[in-house]
């Protein structure tokens, strides 16, 4: 059994509560966050003491390969990774350092995860640890719908429904913003961390679909080794999730374009197809699993 993050750095949650000044509340003006490097730190120690020495990339060069076509050609990048704890975004900008070549350097500095509200909401702790990186921030589905089955008036869930869609606008025209500076967006298609037992949690979201159009070419990178696991006595609370150190495996697929990926699904797809928007989502997260899957068995 491992130590609970509160357990385990408890002390240093208090030195980078010192430096955290993200913002408590997310509305439209606060949608878009860049990385306290103050905070960051402390979270780079945490992986430091977590991930085996031989935790590492897979496919190093199909990274490099996306890197050199987004960065070097003035494309739009999209990363689209499997999601299993708290430590997948710190992860890839971790492994990427540890390359210790400028290009990788370079790709980890361009990363701007695409990530909900909650983790800026749900307490001071997980707001110094998430703020380490830099975040485009959105209402999600899952959580509005939440607000839909709630014992609430109609006025009080058109009011939620308004500032969903203000802060997903925002957020949209954030991400627009990024691309056009050159920087590559993260998303976990998931919408949020797998959990044992509960296949829905590792369905993909329909509303990537958008994202398959708006970018230009798409790293689909999959996930082995898991260093931090939800708590089942206190799965809600982050700070309880619990640290177990050992390998962490990043793998990348080939480089896909993202259109031509879109299409060829569509294509196939019959026309009476009820909901072709999941279907490529759908097709997204086959290819992830199956990469799993592979790395899972050489192990």
């Amino acid at each position: 059994m491992g130590y609970t993050l509160k357990e385990k750095y408890g002390d240093v949650l208090a030195e980078m509560l010192k430096h955290s000044h993200a913002a408590a509340k997310i509305d439209e003006t606060k949608v878009y966050e860049e990385a306290n490097m103050e905070t960051r730190k402390y979270m780079m120690k945490l992986l430091d003491e977590t991930f085996s020495p031989d935790s590492g990339l897979g496919n190093l060069e199909n990274f490099k390969t996306f890197y050199n076509d987004v960065v070097q050609n003035g494309k739009s990048g999209l990363i689209l990774m499997e999601h299993f704890t708290n430590l997948d975004l710190p992860a890839i900008i971790y492994l990427l350092q540890k390359v210790g070549e400028p290009w990788a350097d370079d790709f980890a500095s361009r990363i701007v995860a695409v990530a909900g509200m909650k983790l800026n909401e749900a307490s001071a702790g997980v707001r110094a640890f998430t703020e380490g990186f830099t975040r485009v921030v959105i209402y999600p589905t899952r959580s509005l719908n939440a607000v839909e089955g709630k014992s609430i008036s109609e006025e009080e869930k058109q009011a939620e429904e308004q500032k969903a869609r203000k802060i997903n606008f925002a957020a949209m025209r954030a991400m627009d913003a990024c691309k056009k500076r050159g920087q590559i967006i993260l998303v976990f298609p998931s919408g949020t961390r797998y959990r044992p037992g509960k296949p829905e949690t590792k369905k993909g979201l329909r509303e990537i679909d958008s994202y398959l159009r708006l970018f230009d070419e798409m790293l689909l990178v999959s996930i082995n080794g898991n260093c931090l696991r939800i708590n089942p006595e206190s799965p809600d609370d982050m700070l309880s999730d619990i640290l177990e150190p050992g390998k962490v495996t990043l793998t990348a697929h080939s480089v896909l374009e993202c259109k031509k990926f879109r299409n060829e699904i569509l294509e196939k797809l019959p026309a009476d197809e009820a909901d072709p928007k999941q279907k490529t989502v759908d097709a997204v997260m086959e290819i992830l699993e199956k990469q799993h899957d592979e790395v899972e068995a050489k192990k």
